[in-house]
């Protein structure tokens, strides 16, 4: 609001479902860090000494708290202020170091006294974009701040908790109608607020990875088993025959192998839980940066570890459930014999009419083709390998494409201000004669709420110069939409939550200054990766409104290097709100977004190194034990290492390069599924898979096969040719 009587705040606690009332006082204003020229803006929050707040509590995180002793100013006229943790500790700022503020058009000084979070200021940044370096957040004396802005017995800013079973919209709407005349339309639900909705969009992306991600790993696992033990169950038919000859039950036998698998899942567990514990408390360490809390610790819940254990279990089980149940159920004259040697056809290329493939080629074909369900299964873990790397990859992409789009093709300008109310817009033309200035151009941003029928979108309509140059409209193919005369651009995402096309109307109920509806038709929509945006001709949107050429920001283009001159020139400019550079503004962000996802990106290619390691060298290692007597037989008629290596390793090869053109499908794929799981209202990566990616994935796999066939390889050149060859019955 812009100013409501203290009275007030009482009379709203009595409308229906509202359980607890609690105003206050705020604003922002623009800070100035000594040393730097970086532009900050700073939220003022104003704390009752006297009574301290019960909603939306600070919590000091080290320092001291704001005593009543210290109400008013210190000696040297110094402001006290508990400052926000994350921009205390990105600007290396200690106890007692001071900030310059333009509060209300007064150059004041803000000393710091010690840190704090509060739950409205969990995620800290503007536009939601993380920037610790350059938004803060100060809490100060009430009555400091009341008297600088000459809000003495009122406020400008309400938050209240309702009571079970209350209705949202009933309240909002009666808050808009008792708070209308002072400005105070824009009443926002908690499901709209900052923090609120960056966690509950960073739970539901963890939700996601967490479920998708954990099944690749198990179907992968619950494959490498079921080879394991079909191979040692494959070793022991006669003594499984030995032992139902003496009397032993199938359950008897089939219990001792579970116990093994039980025995490797145990120790998997154990080693599992550990490595959980550890990346758990790295990745907690990292939204510890994102996200702050007076207490944020990684624990392993006894309850998640318990379902952990249990899928686990259920997947070995049901892996290996059935290399257990075909041989348990076997005869035991039958079982005591050896296998019946495995019958080779022409492959499905012969039968069509290839008959020209090499003798090598033909009985690797011939072996795949003899066993289609772990050939199957081989191609499918190497295939998933690829697609976590494609996974793990496309996050960059995306960040990359975001990036590209905002910075590069939609702002083009190099520094954006923004004032406290709509100004003329002759004021562009000073700004035009600051130092280093190339061009300017105009925007004004209305908050409104959209209304279409039943259905209503709280919204902001930014509007832009007609044909704009520094601040354009681009769709998801990174194309200019022109604004001119058009009337509304809608997003598609705000236009499918208001069933609304090109061509409908909508009404806008205006949220700011007197209390106005706008009737607006749609001229065209958007594909855009952030936020439920609006936008029209600000030429057009001011004949509307009735305002005359006013505006509420600008943006400067500025000549290269003078960057810091101008944002120094600006600090003198009355009624500018605040101020931020282009450059700073995507160092800051890329300083933590950029690595955070260069980390997941590592931790998911080691992961899809782990399974494509864990598919190629155990296939290997299985078809090793089980040729081994006919790669000796091959040795003995004369054939070479090379030779008997590339019938062994050949059937690798070839599921390799089958698995890698499937997998870049199943990673497309994948990364689609995943991206629409994480769209929500705020935010969407675009699905940008650049060819490098594609690259790097598929060397990261053919990398980790050629390793492990390396260590087979070695195997195969040191095989006892004897030994091996009296192995056989």
């Amino acid at each position: 609001m812009k100013r409501a009587p203290a009275a007030l705040g009482a009379a709203l606690g009595e409308l229906p479902g509202v359980a607890e009332v609690q105003t206050g006082v705020e604003a922002l204003v623009r800070v100035e860090v000594p040393g730097s020229d970086d532009p900050v803006i700073g939220q003022l929050v104003g704390l009752d000494l006297r009574a301290p707040p019960r909603l939306n509590r600070v919590s000091l995180t080290a320092g001291q708290p704001l005593e009543p002793l210290q109400r008013g100013t210190a000696g040297d006229g110094a402001i006290p202020a508990l400052v926000s943790e994350g921009f205390a500790s990105a600007r290396g700022l200690k106890f007692g170091d001071t900030l310059g503020a333009l509060v209300n058009g007064r150059q004041r000084r803000l000393r710091v006294v010690g840190t704090a979070v509060s739950p409205e200021h969990v995620f800290a940044g503007l536009w939601g974009t993380p920037d610790q370096r350059g938004y803060g957040i100060f809490w100060v004396d009430r009555e400091v701040l009341e008297a600088a802005f000459d809000l003495r017995g009122a406020f400008n800013r309400v938050s209240l908790r309702l009571a079970p079973g209350a209705s949202e919209p009933a309240v909002m709407a009666a808050l808009q109608q008792r708070l209308a005349a002072y400005g105070g339309r824009d009443v926002i639900p908690r499901a709209e607020q900052a923090s609120h909705a960056m966690l509950e969009g960073e739970i539901k992306s963890q939700r996601v990875v967490g479920t998708v991600l954990p099944a690749i790993f198990l179907a992968v696992a619950a494959f490498l088993l079921n080879v394991v033990v079909s191979r040692l169950v494959g070793t022991q038919r006669e003594q499984i025959a030995a032992l139902k000859a003496l009397g032993y039950a199938n359950a008897a036998i089939a219990l001792h192998y579970l116990q093994l698998v039980l025995l490797i899942v145990a120790l998997g567990l154990a080693l599992g839980a550990a490595l959980g514990q550890w990346l758990g408390a790295q990745l907690t360490a990292l939204y510890a940066e994102f996200y702050r809390f007076p207490r944020l610790e990684h624990r392993l819940a006894p309850g998640l570890l318990g379902l952990a254990g249990g899928v686990t279990a259920a997947t070995a089980v049901l892996g290996t459930l059935g290399a257990i149940a075909a041989t348990v159920r076997l005869a035991p004259a039958e079982a005591m014999r050896a296998p019946a040697p495995a019958r080779y056809r022409p492959t499905l290329l012969e039968r069509l009419g290839v008959q020209r493939l090499p003798s090598a080629l033909r009985m690797v074909l011939r072996n795949m083709e003899r066993r289609p369900l772990r050939t199957l299964l081989c191609v499918g873990g190497i295939a998933a390998a690829l697609a976590i790397t494609v996974l793990g990859n496309f996050l960059r992409d995306a960040m990359d494409e975001i990036v590209y789009t905002q910075f590069t093709l939609s702002l083009r300008g190099d520094v954006t201000l923004w004032m406290d109310d709509v100004v003329d817009d002759a004021v562009r033309l000073e700004l035009a004669r600051l130092p280093g200035v190339l061009g300017v151009e105009s925007t004004r941003f209305v908050p409104v709420n959209l209304i279409r029928g039943a259905r209503h979108e709280r919204s902001l309509i930014r509007g832009y110069a007609p044909r704009p140059e520094l601040y354009r409209v681009m769709d998801a193919q990174g194309h200019a939409v022109p604004l001119e005369e058009r009337g509304l651009v809608l997003t598609d995402r705000l236009a499918d939550k208001l069933g609304v096309r090109a061509g409908d109307t909508v009404e806008a109920e205006v949220l700011v200054g007197r209390p106005r509806r706008l009737r607006l038709a749609v001229g065209a929509t958007v594909r855009e990766s952030m936020g439920l945006n609006a936008y029209m001709d600000r030429r057009q949107l001011n004949r509307l409104l009735g305002d005359g050429d006013v505006a509420t920001g600008f943006v400067l283009s500025v000549q290269r290097g003078g960057e810091a001159a101008l944002l120094r020139a600006t600090r003198h400019i009355p009624r500018l709100a605040g101020a931020f550079s282009k450059a700073t503004l995507l160092r800051n962000m890329q300083e933590v977004s950029a690595r955070n996802v260069r980390i997941m990106s590592t931790v998911l290619t080691a992961f899809a190194v782990v399974i494509a390691v864990g598919v190629v060298y155990n296939n290997a290692r299985i078809a090793l034990a089980e040729r081994g007597w006919e790669l000796a037989s091959l040795r003995v008629l004369g054939f070479t290492s090379a030779e008997v290596s590339w019938l062994l390793l050949g059937e690798l090869a070839l599921c390799i390069a089958v698995a890698l053109p499937l997998g870049m499908l199943l990673g497309y794929g994948l990364t689609h599924g995943v991206a629409q799981a994480l769209k929500s209202d705020q935010f969407f990566f675009p699905v940008v898979i650049r060819a490098r990616t594609y690259a790097w994935a598929a060397l990261v796999v053919v990398a980790a096969g050629a390793a492990s066939a390396l260590v087979v390889r070695r195997r195969v050149d040191r095989l006892d040719l004897v030994a091996v060859l009296k192995t056989r019955d």
